[in-house]
């Protein structure tokens, strides 16, 4: 459950980003990954525990990347488009295909961050498919 409330809140996010195009996105994106990749190694620190369910920045970051095709200019959205996002990325960050856990193993904060990063980029695909067949 965590999770999914850190993927709603990237939802939240990704409205007032996506309104300052493409490269604030992209750079909003990647502030909060560094930012995330040492709080998470922190936070294992702190909690004792491998990705520990109290930790959903990465789950904040990876929606942000599923929903980034919808800061591309003339884009828009659509509530389709947000909740196949959404449904997507959960999917692929629950499912963890081959590249996810591959990231996993990494370990750490960078561990912990990089397999939404990777569960993102899955969904991201999906988003655009969407956008393109509903116009």
């Amino acid at each position: 459950m965590p999770g999914t409330a850190g993927a709603a809140v990237g939802v939240a996010l990704c409205f007032p980003l996506a309104s300052l195009g493409p490269w604030l996105y992209a750079l909003a994106t990647l502030v909060l990954l560094s930012i995330g990749i040492r709080a998470a190694d922190a936070a294992e620190r702190w909690y004792g525990r491998k990705d520990d369910g109290r930790i959903v920045i990465d789950e904040v970051v990876g929606q942000l990347i599923a929903l980034a095709p919808l800061a591309l200019p003339g884009v828009g959205s659509s509530w389709l488009s947000v909740v196949t996002g959404f449904v997507a990325f959960r999917v692929f960050d629950v499912w963890k295909p081959a590249p996810a856990r591959r990231a996993e193993r990494l370990g750490g904060g960078a561990g912990v961050m990089l397999d939404d990063v990777v569960a993102g980029a899955l969904a991201a695909p999906v988003v655009a498919g969407v956008l393109w067949v509903v116009g």
